[in-house]
């Protein structure tokens, strides 16, 4: 079997859910070809494709042939062309991009499969022109489209005009050339779509419809019907264009231009040519160019476009910045540590755009209806001609006519799109407030979530424990317990650890050196210290392997009792005391679980901590708890309660991986982290626990969205084909009916863009 890599190219000119069909019927029977998908929102096609198989300068062509442009992304490869927002035009907010000379993706405008593609079929001509690269950024009448509404318009100004100052003949046949006129160009893209095996496309039912009206003596209607047509496409450009400009604004938070700062000088570089490890300058108002570590300087960072974040946190020497981010008080100097590629700007809009891929089982169940929908509704328009004239000899122009504006209610574009709309706007929205949702399965899974399970440290609190008691065995001093403690623990990165280690930096004991460190899973850490084995141990454990004094097993229970951590620090039988340390919970906490109850959603933490320590934390938060929990102890309690309905856990992406794996839907929290945005089914930028609601209302009010673009699409669709049978409706308020669902559907979606899911209901 030939081995299949995966193509990608950028598809220019799909404003509606038919235009993708479309497309993916035509290249899904080449030969070679398989799991094709078509963004409509990131206007993007993808496929595997055989070597040895179809060219893909094939696949081109039959795009280009149904009026579409095309031009190939690169392979995502490793280098500077991986994940590269690659933004379709030259309409980015905030940016004057003059004479398309900027590389998207690894391709400009001024590449030769661009280029053609605006020589093709529709482009550069009046008829049913597909959005143009060229035409992004401009005002409607300067488009394609535009110009086409404008021709129409005029021949029916015309038409009509001649229809009034000469002889009725003369009048009739003015609108007899103003129907063909405009829908020629149409009738050529039906005959492209027949020739490649699509004969139920909007543009043959157009067609269709056109032509039979002329037939039968409609042809002032059938010009109108064009004209309509022509100024629905219009419209429906409009609304897709505005939908794709909130995912490309997100591109636009990266600065095109860094101080790069070399030998002691500063020059302006491409941002896009930044390498890890060089060292750029950012000036108070500026952009940060890049992920990075401030080497200099102390400043007010601005994350809102990054996180969602709207106040500015003080970042300095040694901690993350991110790229988008603002600085606003004073110069930095940033080592950048990610390429520009790999930012996290950059990630968050390869999710964004992926996420399209991950269908809901909403949209999958529409898909399936919608390829029956069309046949069918031809079929009805069939018997519609046929059945009266022929069985109750009635009036055959009448029936026709009547087919005709049945045909026209055949196309589900706004049934089709009524799903990914709303799923592009709501995936905008959210990413814009550091909400991050991997497609419209995930959006599917958080709205019907009914119970959430809570990991504590990190998540419920601030994951930033201090020491708050320390108490050593007789003839032990503290300095030697906590010598002997942050001998194990050097090296460790758990909260904890850095917390003992933090507590022995300031009270100046110098950690002797140690080897052969392990963790002892759900138990502690043990170490060789000065050359004998130590323990810093949960005190269950060290009670268990007799490292624990009787007299402190009294201690350590009061001080679990007042919500704190206790470990136990011992050599082999050999007690040397206990440290107690406490991680408080985050300010919002408990009003994030006060929204979650009012919004009929259990909260359960779930924590490998003592049940003394976790009642502690949970009784503050209002809170159902199971402590002493391992990682698989975690994965049996998330199956339990997803048989029970759906679930949701929330945990750091790395110590809870099984359970957020196992939930009906894993978020992940911590600001812009790779674990944040790449291993659960969600994310959480901002850690706020409060984000946890809002991601649930948001996905919430999605479904709805989506519940009302359905309604809005099959009930106009049941309204008009039952009036048009019925005779009280004709061939121009079809189409309006078509388009104008198409329209309602798409600015019904883009209100989710304005939604804001921290208000509560």
């Amino acid at each position: 079997m030939s081995e299949a890599t995966r193509r990608q190219w950028s598809v220019s000119g799909m404003d509606c859910a038919a235009c993708t069909v479309k497309v993916t019927n035509a290249v899904e029977r080449l030969p070679g070809v398989s799991d094709v998908k078509v963004a409509l929102m990131s206007e993007r096609l993808s496929l595997n494709l055989a070597s040895a198989t179809t060219d893909p300068g094939q696949i081109e062509d039959i795009v280009r042939r149904l009026g579409f442009g095309i031009a190939p992304l690169r392979d995502r490869a490793p280098g500077k062309e991986m994940g590269k927002p690659h933004v379709h035009g030259p309409d980015c907010a905030g940016h004057d991009h003059g004479d398309h000379d900027h590389d998207h993706a690894g391709h400009s405008h001024a590449d030769a499969p661009a280029a053609v593609a605006r020589a093709e079929v529709g482009h550069g001509s009046p008829g049913h022109v597909h959005d143009d690269p060229a035409d992004r950024g401009k005002t409607w009448y300067q488009t394609g489209k535009g110009r086409l509404v404008i021709f129409t318009g005029v021949l029916l100004a015309l038409a009509w005009a001649f229809d009034l100052l000469s002889p009725s003949d003369y009048g009739y046949w003015a609108f007899v050339l103003a129907c063909v006129i405009g829908v020629t160009p149409v009738a050529r893209r039906a005959f492209a779509a027949l020739r490649l095996g699509q004969p139920f496309t909007i543009e043959s039912l157009m067609t269709i419809a056109a032509v039979g009206a002329l037939f039968i003596g409609a042809a002032e209607e059938a010009a109108l019907v064009v004209f309509l047509f022509a100024v629905g496409e219009v419209l429906e450009g409009v609304a897709a264009g505005k939908a794709r400009d909130s995912i490309r604004a997100l591109a636009n938070l990266v600065p095109r231009t860094a101080l790069l700062e070399e030998g002691g000088k500063t020059r302006e570089v491409p941002a896009e040519s930044l390498e890890i490890g060089q060292r750029v300058l950012v000036r108070p108002g500026d952009r940060i160019p890049a992920d990075g570590e401030i080497a200099e300087g102390t400043s007010g960072i601005d994350e809102s476009p990054v996180t969602g974040e709207s106040v500015p946190v003080t970042r300095g020497p040694g901690e993350t910045v991110y790229a988008g981010s603002i600085n606003t008080e004073a110069a930095l100097r940033v080592v950048v540590t990610k390429e520009p590629s790999d930012n996290t700007i950059a990630r968050i809009i390869r999710l964004v755009e992926e996420a399209e891929e991950a269908q809901a089982p909403t949209e999958r169940f529409i898909d399936r209806f919608s390829r029956w929908y069309m046949p069918a509704i031809v079929a009805v328009a069939v018997l519609v001609v046929l059945i009266p004239p022929l069985g109750f000899g009635q009036d055959w122009d009448t029936w026709i006519y009547r087919g005709l504006a049945l045909l026209l209610i055949g196309c589900p574009c706004a049934l089709v799109i009524s799903v990914p709309a709303s799923i592009a706007s709501s995936l905008s929205s959210g990413a814009r407030k550091g909400l991050l949702m991997k497609g419209g399965a995930v959006i599917e899974a958080a709205a019907g979530v009914k119970r959430i399970a809570f990991d504590k440290t990190g998540t419920l609190t601030h994951g930033k424990p201090r020491v708050t008691d320390i108490v050593p065995a007789p003839d032990v001093t503290e300095n030697n317990l906590l010598a002997v403690a942050a001998g194990v623990e050097t090296g460790s990165s758990h909260p904890l650890a850095q917390a003992i280690l933090r507590r022995a930096e300031e009270a100046g004991v110098e950690a002797p050196p140690s080897t052969e460190a392990r963790a002892i899973v759900g138990k502690g850490v043990e170490a060789l210290v000065g050359g004998t084995k130590a323990w810093v141990a949960s005190p269950r454990h060290a009670s268990e392997a007799g490292g624990l004094a009787m007299d402190h097993i009294r201690r350590a229970t009061e001080l679990e009792s007042e919500g704190k951590t206790v470990v136990a620090i011992f050599r082999e039988r050999q007690p040397l005391g206990l440290i107690a340390l406490r991680d408080e919970p985050r300010e919002d906490a408990a009003d994030a679980m006060r929204q979650l109850k009012a919004m009929g959603i259990a909260p359960v933490i779930l924590t490998g901590d003592n049940p003394r320590t976790a009642e502690a934390i949970a009784g503050q938060l209002g809170m159902e708890f199971r402590a002493e929990m391992m990682p698989e102890d975690k994965l049996n309690v998330i199956r339990e309660m997803g048989a029970q309905g759906g679930v949701m856990m929330i945990g750091d992406g790395i110590n809870d991986a099984p359970a957020l794996k196992q939930a009906g839907v894993g978020v992940a929290m911590g600001s812009g982290t790779d674990v944040a945005l790449e291993t659960a089914d969600a994310a959480i930028l901002r850690d706020r626990v409060t984000d946890v609601p809002a991601l649930i209302r948001l996905a919430r009010a999605t479904m709805g969205n989506i519940r009302q673009n359905v309604t809005i699409a099959l009930g106009l669709k049941a309204v008009f084909l039952v009036t048009s049978v019925l005779g009280i409706t004709g061939l121009w308020i079809a189409i309006l009916a078509d388009t104008g669902a198409t329209v309602l559907v798409t600015l019904n979606a883009l209100w989710l863009l304005r939604f804001d899911p921290s208000r509560e209901a």
